[in-house]
């Protein structure tokens, strides 16, 4: 015998809730297999549950776009200041910069190495640490200001990334909310699914295999069969 499965996607979800919606409007009221409440219950929820859907798809849909722009954008402001601290440093070697205002920019006055920023948050920090510091060297009058790239170059990239970087957290907890909200959603349409179908099967079961599996599907229920079974 073939047996049935709960629906395991959120369009084979509506799809079932859509078909017990539609059979009660084909039979009359004394010939329903299912119960006037399980049957409003699928109506007053298929709405509902596909406006979440939606609203999900869009929210990942931006998600997964603002990703793909992001990821552009951190790199570019990760070359900048990079290259900034280089420059900062052979100016200091130099000696047209003192070396004691390295600290300025929070690097340490004897040491070349480039700081780490292979992370989105080091990226971040070492941005605000060189802005602060070179308008703070500036301030003071320490000499000319660093050229290719300037600070308000590096600026520029460094808050393009920084607003990215919020839109896309700001993107990531509208998804999972709307998430959340889809979960909830999907355990109480596979109950109200059950429900139905369970009560379809049972006024049914006095008909023969076959016509019965036939009214059955009329109300969304999947069959499967499996593997070497014939099909009804």
């Amino acid at each position: 015998m073939p047996y049935r499965r709960l629906p395991k996607t959120d369009a084979a979800r509506i799809a079932a809730l859509e078909k017990a919606v539609a059979m009660e409007i084909k039979q009359s009221s004394d010939r329903q297999p299912a119960s006037f409440k399980s049957l409003n219950q699928a109506k007053v929820i298929l709405p509902r549950f596909t406006a979440s859907v939606k609203q999900f798809r869009f929210h990942y849909d931006e998600m997964a776009k603002c990703n793909s722009q992001f990821q552009p954008l951190g790199k570019t402001a990760r070359m900048y200041i990079s290259h900034f601290i280089q420059v900062l440093n052979m100016t200091v070697q130099r000696n047209e910069i003192k070396a004691e205002y390295k600290s300025l920019y929070g690097l340490q006055p004897d040491d070349y190495t480039l700081p780490d920023l292979s992370t989105e948050q080091a990226v971040i920090e070492w941005g605000r640490h060189i802005i602060a510091g070179e308008n703070e060297r500036l301030a003071r009058r320490s000499g000319t200001p660093i050229y290719n790239p300037t600070i308000a170059k590096v600026k520029v990239h460094y808050d393009i990334f920084t607003e990215a970087r919020y839109s896309r957290e700001r993107y990531k907890k509208q998804m999972q909310r709307s998430l959340e909200k889809l979960n909830e959603q999907r355990l109480e349409v596979d109950a109200i699914i059950l429900d139905i179908w369970n009560q379809v099967e049972a006024f049914y079961s006095h008909l023969p295999a076959e016509q019965r599996l036939d009214k059955c599907r009329e109300y969304g229920i999947i069959y499967y069969y499996r593997k070497n079974e014939k099909q009804q």
